[in-house]
């Protein structure tokens, strides 16, 4: 089976990005005891206030739609959608490199 892998954006409402990035880093815990989850990663874009970028990379893609499925993950979404004016993903098939 190969990884599973994405990119994602996430455009804040206009000031809350810090306020999203906070609730979303609280849930690094959840994550790190997310099994098949080898790294996730927030980002804050350098050219846009209100953009995050995230990058995933999964042992396969059934381990992040189990992800999708923890009650804590759920309870997470929950609390952010008030702060999100948007979001949009792609899924990218990892080739290899340092850290891969």
């Amino acid at each position: 089976m190969s990884k599973y892998a994405m990119f994602g954006k996430l455009t804040a409402q206009p000031g809350k990005r810090e306020e999203l990035a906070d609730k979303m880093l609280s849930s690094s815990e959840t994550l790190n005891d997310m099994e098949g989850c080898i790294y996730y990663i927030l980002h804050a874009a350098e050219d846009n206030p209100d953009e995050l970028w995230i990058t995933e990379l999964w042992e396969n893609e059934e381990a992040h739609a189990a992800s999708l499925k923890n009650e804590k993950v759920r309870e997470l979404i929950g609390s952010c959608r008030h702060l999100i004016a948007g979001a949009s993903a792609v899924k990218v098939r990892p080739l290899g490199g340092k850290g891969f």
